[in-house]
């Protein structure tokens, strides 16, 4: 079922790029985008629609003799008649059997039935060919978009934000799959069963086969005049919707800006306006659908007033059977769902033409990259260490205003270059980086001209860092080693069923015209950071991470983090080997109240209520902490140890006491963060409860209500929370429920926490969980800063520390990296860009959310490591300028002055005055 037109080789036909031997597909003939639907439909899938047709023709044979059993069962089963003159019962069928008129009537109706299942079966292969033939062009139509984005001029995306690009590529284009499919099948398949009952009807009577499409030249006039008016409303309708997936994106992006202004209630009226301009254009296009489903109903309905009045004068004049008349009425009722289907699929046709024609006017802005630029792997990377060579270089914004203007300098590299003053730096750095395309002049590095390079090469060679940039959904590793990930390089072992499966995507892949490459395989070259293998790579980055200070960082996040110990054999032993030497340094300096180990036997006042029944760690989402007083399986062991009430009575207590002492205190109040178990926006609610159901009603509470109540014990630190709910009885109780819990605990939920052992290691608890075993006492002065100075020292001192940075490289960072901070992000993309080892570091306000001295010692860093590299850095703080080797000028676009810093320090000179005048 592969297409025909696909630029796609077979994956044993293709190229080999590293040891993984799979390959990135080739450039597509041409460029361009197919213009037209039909034509990306033939160019690509052309063979799948032969074969459609080839089906959807074969289906008519049958089709016409499933036409004419109706006639043969009443003439002949029936009526015992053919040609009018009565059948010599019983008959012999091709010397086969010997029937009798009912044998023979049941033999007809058994006929009909079997042509039934054979035009079924075309059917469900027709449809299911169908279905496979669209979802593939469909899967190619949106790599080929998301390829496009890819090679997008980065000012395109000024223009066009992500809520007009996302819509296209997912929602918009979904119709199309199913258009694809039906394009030639349909009409071909439909077409041809309007066809064949035609000729049926001409068969049996001239008169009606006329009769029957009489109507039919008037549909096909009417319809189409109707339908320009729906396609014009259509496109409109488009631009709209992509409008309002812009407006969306552009509240999202600056929802920050619409609480700090008050903004929110112009947003709803211009968000308003939008979508009542949306609903006008709709009611307008159903009105004018409707007109024409009504215009094709009437006319459909006065087919049979023909028949029935033809084909019952011409049967009462004996010129037509009876049968005849049965067989014509029902081929022309069948002759409407091909009718039908035929004029939807015109609607469908010129929607999707449309829609076509509008997405692929969207992706083919003016300054494409080329496809070479991205595809292509030179044999050899050439090192790019040498003088950057601007000549006239020109930079015009959207306005053809020029941002940078004549620009012409030479770069001495290696060396350290600054860049200060105005507007144009960082669109310089960005040519050089050739992220940029100039509209005049050129670039050279080390004697290569960059319209020349692919980014295979200055993707690989050059590393750049702007103000603002993106951190990937991913971890912090793999936001580090992105740069390092360019071609699948090793090749990954799968079991029998791992490879099966991906032989079968790597199929459809290549029917798609998708990537082959393996995204399974190893990506990363670890050569090119100086490794031989991923323990090095992660030694290295562990340094990278120093040099930008983010090494702590990453530190403190895998002391929090759970860690697979099933790929570091030996960090188990390793922390309790840890945990027992903070246990003699906390006796040793005396801090033996700062911590308040778990005890099986005994609670710990420091722990919540739910940490001390659960005594482990959930490992999977099959126990949670906030909401285990839902869990069926604990509130059937606090029923057993008689807690299951006096949890619903503490509940309403607690409750009742915070409503009373938070009731007049505003929402930042400290109370809130010391009792967090209650949130200022959850107060209302238990407030409502309170006030409507009292201690001894609470049989009247909802099932809602029971659960947050119940809810609240669960979080309970009698340390912390000197509420007198959890009384040494009840301390008690949930000790017996602790010793019930782990008995009782189902097998198909064991594997969802794993329980704490004084010898053992804790798996899905923290590192950090893991070496302290206990809780940090409440109330006590610095007790958190202190045992961390201890955890610190038995960290360092078991050598651990790497480890335990690596386990925290592997933290998710969210969204954008929405789990760092603004310089933790600065700092990792930094990283990111000198793990790599460039030959050309470019570098834009990389540090802006640092402080000053913290940004002096990662440059030192910098220029310590990258001594015998090129820096280009436009640098925030002009004064920062003494410390590079070159100083250019640019205001305005253009180099005012240029030259050593030696010669840039001159008290005369454009430098200095530029300084004084700051």
């Amino acid at each position: 079922m592969s297409d025909k037109g696909g630029d796609q080789a077979a994956p044993e036909e293709s190229g080999s790029t590293g040891e993984a031997g799979s390959r990135t597909p080739p450039p597509a003939r041409s460029e361009r985008l197919e213009p037209g639907i039909y034509r990306f439909i033939l160019r690509y899938s052309l063979r799948d629609q032969i074969i459609l047709t080839a089906l959807a023709g074969l289906s008519f044979i049958p089709y016409y003799y499933f036409l004419n059993l109706p006639k043969l069962i009443v003439n002949q089963g029936i009526q015992g008649q053919s040609d009018g003159q009565p059948i010599d019962f019983p008959v012999n069928i091709l010397g086969w059997a010997t029937l009798d008129q009912v044998q023979y009537l049941l033999m007809l109706c058994l006929a009909f039935v079997g042509l039934v299942i054979v035009q079924q079966g075309f059917k469900y292969v027709i449809n299911v060919y169908q279905g496979i033939s669209g979802e593939r062009m469909l899967r190619r139509l949106r790599y080929q978009l998301y390829t496009r984005i890819l090679r997008f001029p980065l000012p395109t995306f000024r223009r066009m934000s992500q809520g007009e690009i996302i819509p296209i590529v997912t929602q918009e284009v979904e119709p199309l799959g199913g258009f694809i499919a039906e394009a030639i099948a349909l009409p071909v398949f439909q077409g041809g069963m309007l066809l064949t009952s035609f000729i049926f009807l001409m068969v049996q009577n001239p008169i009606m086969g006329l009769a029957g499409v009489a109507l039919y030249p008037l549909q096909f006039w009417i319809i189409p005049k109707l339908q320009r008016h729906v396609n014009r409303l259509a496109k409109e309708r488009v631009r709209n919707v992509r409008r309002i997936a812009d407006r969306v994106g552009e509240t999202i992006g600056g929802i920050n800006e619409a609480h700090a202004h008050d903004g929110a209630m112009r947003l709803r009226a211009d968000f308003t306006q939008y979508l009542g301009k949306n609903y006008w254009i709709r009611f307008e296009i159903y009105q004018r659908k409707f007109v024409i489903k009504f215009i094709n109903n009437f006319m459909q309905q006065l087919g049979p007033f023909f028949f029935y009045a033809i084909g019952g004068y011409l049967t009462i004049k004996g010129q037509m059977d009876v049968g005849t008349v049965i067989a014509a009425v029902a081929a022309q009722k069948d002759m409407g769902g091909p009718l039908k289907e035929l004029l939807n699929f015109y609607q469908r046709s010129e929607d999707a033409r449309i829609k076509y024609e509008q997405v692929i006017a969207q992706f083919e802005p003016d300054g494409l990259t080329s496809e070479r630029r991205q595809t292509e792997e030179p044999e050899t990377i050439p090192e790019l260490k040498g003088d950057i060579v601007l000549r006239n270089l020109t930079y015009n914004d959207e306005q053809d205003q020029p941002i940078l203007e004549s620009v012409s300098a030479t770069l001495p590299m290696p060396s350290k270059v600054a860049l200060v003053g105005g507007s144009g730096r960082d669109e310089m750095l960005q040519v050089i980086a050739n992220l940029l395309v100039p509209h005049r002049g050129s670039v050279s590095i080390a004697g290569h001209d960059l319209s020349d390079l692919t980014e295979a090469v200055t993707g690989r060679r050059i590393g750049y860092v702007g103000p603002v940039s993106y951190i990937f959904n991913d971890t912090i590793a793999g936001n580090m080693f992105y740069g390092l990930r360019h071609r699948p390089l090793h090749v990954v072992e799968r079991d029998s069923d791992a490879e099966s499966e991906w032989h079968r995507e790597l199929r459809e892949a290549v029917a798609s015209g998708n990537s082959t490459d393996d995204l399974g395989a190893d990506w990363t070259d670890y050569a090119a950071a100086g490794a031989k293998d991923p323990s090095e790579l992660q030694a290295i980055a562990i340094g990278v991470l120093r040099m930008v200070e983010l090494e702590e960082d990453v530190y403190q996040f895998g002391l929090r983090s759970s860690a697979d110990t099933s790929a570091m054999p030996d960090l188990e032993p390793a922390l309790l080997e840890a945990r027992a030497k903070l246990r003699e340094r906390l006796q040793a300096a005396g801090y033996d109240d700062l911590v308040e180990a778990w005890d099986p036997d005994g609670y710990n006042t420091n722990a919540t209520v739910a940490e001390n029944l659960l005594f482990g760690a959930p490992v999977t989402d099959g126990f949670k902490l906030d909401d285990i007083g839902q869990d069926p399986f604990v509130l059937q062991v606090l029923e057993e140890v008689g807690l299951r009430d006096r949890f619903l009575t503490a509940g309403y207590e607690i409750a009742a006491t915070m409503v009373e002492l938070f009731a007049d205190l505003p929402a930042d109040h400290e109370f809130f963060q010391q009792f967090s178990f209650i949130s200022a926006e959850d107060l209302p609610d238990f407030g409502k409860i309170v006030s409507r159901v009292s201690v001894e009603r609470l049989d009247q509470l909802s099932d809602a209500e029971r659960q947050m109540l119940m809810n609240l014990p669960f979080k309970m630190i009698p340390a912390r929370h000197r509420l007198g709910q959890i009384t040494e009885e009840i301390q008690g109780k949930i000790l017996e429920a602790r010793k019930r819990f782990a008995e009782e605990l189902p097998e198909e939920r064991r594997g969802a926490i794993a329980f704490f052992d004084p010898d053992g290691f804790t798996r899905g608890a923290s590192i950090l969980d893991n070496i302290l075993f206990g809780k940090i006492a409440y109330g006590q002065a610095q007790a958190a800063e202190r045992v961390g100075e201890l955890i610190t020292q038995v960290v360092a001192e078991a050598d651990l520390r790497d480890q335990v940075t690596g386990v925290g490289m592997n933290m998710p960072v969210g969204i954008g990296g929405g789990r760092l901070s603004a310089s933790q992000r600065q700092r990792l993309a930094v990283a990111r860009a000198v793990i790599k080892r460039p030959d050309l570091l470019l570098l834009s306000e990389p540090m802006s959310a640092l402080d000053a001295g913290q940004e002096e010692r990662i440059m030192g860093n910098l220029f310590e490591t990258f001594g015998d590299h090129g820096i280009v850095w436009a640098l925030q703080r002009p004064e920062q300028a003494a410390k590079f080797d070159h100083i250019l000028l640019i205001q305005s676009g253009r180099i005012v002055a240029q030259g050593s810093t030696e010669e840039m320090q001159a008290e005369d000179s454009a430098f200095q005055r530029y300084l004084a005048d700051r």
